[in-house]
């Protein structure tokens, strides 16, 4: 995960842009999460399944492509095998917020989302932290927040407070941190706080609790670092 400054700099925000630039549709239908659109899509996907030998309608990413940003639905491949009349209205192929993803490909693929919201933030933000160490080299550490982790110096970047994202989950604004090498990640441990005492679960020190949130909701905790619980309390895995 260790690259240099400007490898790391072209491959996020390829990443980040890929999903950032979204039509600008401000329809109701667009902006929020349609229980019958992931059915609908769910549905979909295992006929395409069926008709394929086992095939996903993917695009295809980079091996090294986090876990939850991985396996984006290609609408294309559905329409073209004819088990999808029309992109549904919530996607941003279809002028939506949403990219929708699979989450558990090999074993029982789950429709999920991506808020893209929260990628429009993370670019914003690297925007700002790339002209600082234009100037500085070095990224702008705030105080430590894990192994290897730190929240952003908000003042260094201009900014007139800590940089957050809108919770796809609850209400909450859920921090920006980055890593030693000035990666961005979002950090979802107040809502995995929440789910935790929430859902029942059978997780223990070591498992990686991001899927509490993957399986019991709509959303994928995209742009994020494995978590684990320790004393009841979520914490970052360490290396």
């Amino acid at each position: 995960m260790r690259h240099t400054y400007i490898l790391v700099t072209a491959i996020v925000l390829l990443i980040l842009m890929s999903g950032c630039a979204y039509p600008s549709n401000e329809l109701k239908k667009n902006q929020t999460p349609n229980q019958a659109q992931l059915d609908m899509v769910q549905s979909s996907v295992e006929e395409y399944q069926e008709r394929t030998s086992g095939l996903l309608p993917i695009r295809t990413k980079p091996n090294e492509t986090p876990i939850f940003e991985k396996y984006l639905i290609d609408f294309n491949l559905l329409k073209e095998q004819g088990v999808l009349s029309e992109v549904p209205g919530n996607a941003y192929e279809n002028g939506g917020i949403y990219q929708y993803a699979i989450l558990y490909p090999e074993t029982e693929p789950q429709v999920k989302l991506i808020d893209l919201r929260i990628t429009d933030e993370l670019r914003n933000v690297l925007l700002r932290i790339n002209t600082y160490r234009d100037k500085k080299l070095y990224p702008p550490y705030g105080e430590k927040v894990g192994p290897n982790l730190y929240s952003v110096d908000y003042e260094k970047i201009g900014l007139d407070a800590p940089p957050v994202v809108d919770s796809p989950y609850s209400e909450a604004l859920l921090p920006i941190i980055m890593d030693t090498e000035g990666n961005l990640f979002v950090d979802y441990r107040i809502d995995l706080n929440s789910a935790l005492k929430e859902y029942e679960h059978y997780f223990k020190e070591g498992d990686d609790i991001r899927y509490l949130l993957a399986e019991n909701t709509p959303f994928l905790p995209a742009y994020s670092l494995p978590i684990t619980i320790k004393d009841n309390e979520p914490v970052f895995m360490t290396e």
